[in-house]
């Protein structure tokens, strides 16, 4: 399983508005050129961040994103499956019957792969945006 930069650049931009989240809306060119991320590009996560319930546009000339709920609510795991979609590591661990492989039953792999979806969900839904807001700056 590989993050995509659409979700490295999501996340790293989700704790972007975080950290700044006292001073108000954070317009997309600033966490752009904080972020060194291109701002056409940011435009899209962003699209997909509101979709998903994460982030509020606020329009105006002081506008930009706010997070939608605190940063303490808002986990890891919401914010890359709102980019990435379903986080495992092969599509017969998915949750969906459209996915189930017809040899679940017999396969001697599964019970490792979902194992380690497992794991990986443990982690990504326990992290919260506030966590990683408050891991010390290097």
């Amino acid at each position: 399983m590989l993050v995509s930069t659409k979700g490295r650049y999501g996340l790293r931009s989700m704790v972007e508005l975080a950290l700044n989240h006292q001073n108000g809306p954070l317009p997309l060119r600033i966490i752009a050129k904080r972020q060194e991320i291109s701002e056409p590009y940011l435009e899209q996560v962003f699209a997909s961040l509101r979709k998903a319930g994460l982030v509020r546009a606020v329009r105006g000339s002081s506008g930009g994103y706010v997070l939608a709920r605190p940063a303490s609510e808002i986990t890891v795991e919401e914010i890359l499956t709102a980019l990435e979609g379903p986080i495992t590591p092969v599509t017969c661990v998915e949750e969906t019957e459209a996915t189930n492989c017809p040899r679940m039953a017999s396969c001697l792999t599964y019970p490792l792969w979902k194992e380690l979806a497992d794991k990986i969900n443990e982690v990504l839904s326990s992290t919260t945006l506030q966590d990683l807001a408050d891991q010390p700056r290097p």
